[in-house]
Order: structure tokens, then C-alpha cells, then sequence
């Protein structure tokens, strides 16, 4: 993600936008995207999904992972998925993608390791499209539109990304999650 900042510059300079414009069609502010520009931040995952939605192009796409030409078949092994996390973090989310090699896709598949419940993170990731989580590892309670729901190893959830949503670890063992979000352009 070092070139991070660079990439959304150019992305955004390639589709000729403006920041007013960007900030338009992903409904982020105009500042923040200047401070990704510049890499005074670094985007959360709801960030990147809003990004990548507002460019019409997948997370790894938009974040420059994957082969170039995008192959109908994707295949990645476990050691090589890619981090998506945000340095600096120690407390809080940790993202892998799972499709990293496909750049062009309809959903956008990539494992959460969530915090525990008394660690800081972000209050909420509500982004368009909908979303399936399925619990590969632990327990995790997650909270969706003010409903909470407690999940085991094996369980899952579907719901629209719409609605404000939060994810925790709650077992004693650290838990693993995999996702899968859709982007909005996807779903007709």
C-alpha cells in the first residue's frame, strides 16, 4: 500500500475528476481524499470499498494488486494472500484478500480478523451493496442496524451494507471471518 497514494492521484486524474467530484461520487469529503492523496491517511476497508464503487473497479483493482490482464480464474493460496491492513494499527481490523489475482469482479472476497470488544476500532462500515459473512475460526458477535447476533465456527450472516455494521471477536481464540461484498453496479 506504499504506493497507495499515488494510484488514487493518477486513478483520479485518469477518469479526469475532480476532488469535488470524487468526493460527489464516493461520499467521503473532499479534505480526506486529499489527505489519501497525499498519504497524510490511510483508508479503512469501508474506505476502499467506497473508492473502489465510486471508480467502478474491484479492491484490487483499485489498490494495484494482482497480475496484470486479470485472468477468468483466480487461485490464491493462503500464503499469498495479500494484507489490506492499515499500518499503524495494532488494535483493530485485520483484512487479507482472497482475490487478489482477478482485477475485474462483481464481489470483493477477502477474510476480516476482528478486534476483541475491548480493543478500539471504528464504530461502523456501512458502504453500499450487501454482504456475507461466514465464521471460518472463533466466535464473533456483530452488530447490524442496532441488532446484535452472536456467531460460532460454521455460521453465517447475509445482510445489506447499508446498514451500519460492526464486527468483534468474543471467544477466547482469535477469530477469522470471510467476507464477501458486493458493489452496488454488481447486484442488477
Amino acid at each position: 500500500m506504499q504506493n497507495l497514494p499515488y494510484r488514487l492521484k493518477a486513478l483520479r486524474r485518469l477518469q479526469r475528476l475532480s476532488l469535488d467530484q470524487l468526493a460527489q461520487r464516493s461520499g467521503l469529503t473532499k479534505s480526506y481524499l486529499s489527505k489519501l492523496e497525499r498519504g497524510v491517511s490511510e483508508p479503512s476497508i469501508s474506505t476502499v470499498l467506497k473508492l473502489a464503487e465510486a471508480y467502478g473497479m474491484g479492491i484490487s483493482e483499485l489498490m494495484g494488486i494482482g497480475e496484470e490482464g486479470g485472468d477468468s480464474i483466480s487461485v490464491v493460496r493462503r500464503n499469498e494472500r495479500t494484507p489490506l491492513d492499515r499500518p499503524g494499527r495494532d488494535a483493530g481490523y485485520r483484512y487479507e484478500a482472497v482475490a487478489g489475482k482477478r482485477l475485474v469482479k462483481s464481489m470483493n472476497p477477502f477474510i476480516v480478523h476482528p478486534p476483541r470488544e475491548n480493543q478500539a476500532a471504528p464504530d461502523s462500515f456501512p458502504h453500499s451493496g450487501e454482504e456475507f459473512m461466514l465464521v471460518l475460526k472463533g466466535s464473533v458477535s456483530i452488530t447490524v442496524g442496532g441488532q446484535k447476533f452472536d456467531l460460532e465456527t460454521g455460521d453465517s450472516i447475509y445482510f445489506d451494507s447499508e446498514l451500519p455494521h460492526q464486527l468483534r471477536t468474543i471467544g477466547p481464540d482469535e477469530a477469522e471471518v470471510l467476507v464477501v461484498a458486493t458493489r452496488d453496479d454488481a447486484m442488477s
